[in-house]
């Protein structure tokens, strides 16, 4: 039995989902001729109260775009130090759309209005590049599964407003911080200009994201994606999977959250651990003692087909998932306490 705990992304489809699949109804959708892709779209502005939505192979490219269709070359985009934009996506930003990024140091991938204020107030005059994005991860990855508290995210919204500046989510494991924190789409869809969502992590999905927004900026990210070689064409097999794990897979999601309690529980009585950050969905992240040291540790239980993931700086991490069993997680913890 191997015990994957690298990603949430490590699924596979469940046996409800791939009937759905392979039930499909499917057409041309560069032609907007899949109606199952159609229905996702639809689902997913609905369900966030937007006015359109646009399915995407990945988040990354779904993030991408939205950068694109709020920027020009030379402009720079506001976001955190630890955020999925500037780390992990290839230096997208500036390849794609000629963005320079200005990042904030805050607090576990999460920033204040007066963080970002102080930012903006940095950016103007001939000799500075043009500030118009502000981009919100949420929950934080790096930050290990962290929750943006919503009243900041209002006080950031009025901010970026004031400044004529795009507000743009990515949403990668926002149904995550919704379950945790008992919140409802509708609350984000009115709050940001753009939003990335997706479907392939928590939600069990093999592949995809969608981009939500209004109308205009998504008929402006049809273009982009083409553009970016992410126009497809019966892709309805894989939008039914994204129906599937909205009818299905959001509410299960506290189970996960409930799982990385219990690790975090387990780790923070082990002597050989130094520090646990705080856990609010299915991220664990956490350090051990120097002289075990975090490449000897993850070694160690990979010989017991246990596998983590290196975060960098010492970090550990252990994601939670649909395909975490009950078993497996008797199994962890037992290693966890004797190792």
């Amino acid at each position: 039995m191997i015990i994957d705990l690298i990603s949430d992304t490590v699924t596979k489809p469940t046996k409800g989902m791939l009937a759905a699949m392979m039930n499909a109804n499917v057409g041309d959708d560069v032609f907007k001729m899949d109606p199952t892709t159609n229905e996702l779209q639809e689902k997913m502005a609905e369900l966030f109260g937007v006015e359109d939505a646009l399915f995407f192979p990945s988040g990354t490219m779904a993030n991408q775009a939205a950068i694109k269709l709020h920027t020009q070359p030379g402009d720079k985009l506001i976001c955190d130090k630890y955020a999925h934009v500037y780390n992990y996506e290839g230096g997208g930003a500036a390849f794609n759309s000629g963005v320079t990024c200005k990042l904030i140091d805050g607090n576990r991938g999460m920033f204040t209005a007066t963080q970002l204020q102080d930012a903006i107030a940095e950016g103007f005059g001939i000799h500075t590049p043009f500030t118009s994005l502000v981009c919100i991860e949420n929950t934080t990855n790096k930050g290990g599964g962290a929750c943006w508290d919503f009243s900041e995210l209002e006080k950031l919204q009025k901010v970026s407003k004031e400044n004529n500046l795009a507000f743009h989510l990515d949403g990668a494991r926002l149904f995550n911080a919704m379950v945790a924190k008992n919140e409802n789409p509708k609350q984000y869809g009115e709050l940001f200009d753009t939003i990335s969502i997706c479907l392939s992590k928590g939600l069990g999905a093999p592949i995809g994201s969608v981009l939500l927004g209004s109308k205009a900026h998504i008929a402006k990210a049809l273009r982009i994606r083409k553009l970016f070689g992410g126009a497809m064409r019966q892709v309805g097999f894989l939008a039914a999977a994204g129906i599937y794990a909205l009818d299905n897979h959001v509410d299960r999601l506290a189970e996960d959250h409930k799982k990385a309690q219990e690790i975090g529980a387990v780790l923070e009585a082990a002597s050989y651990v130094t520090k646990v950050e705080n856990i609010e969905t299915n991220i664990v992240i956490f350090y051990v003692d120097e002289k075990i040291g975090d490449e000897n540790f993850i070694n160690t239980l990979k010989e017991k087909n246990i596998l983590l993931t290196p975060m960098g700086q010492g970090k550990i991490r252990i994601v939670t998932h649909l395909d975490y069993t009950d078993q497996m997680h008797e199994v962890l913890l037992k290693e966890l306490k004797n190792f």
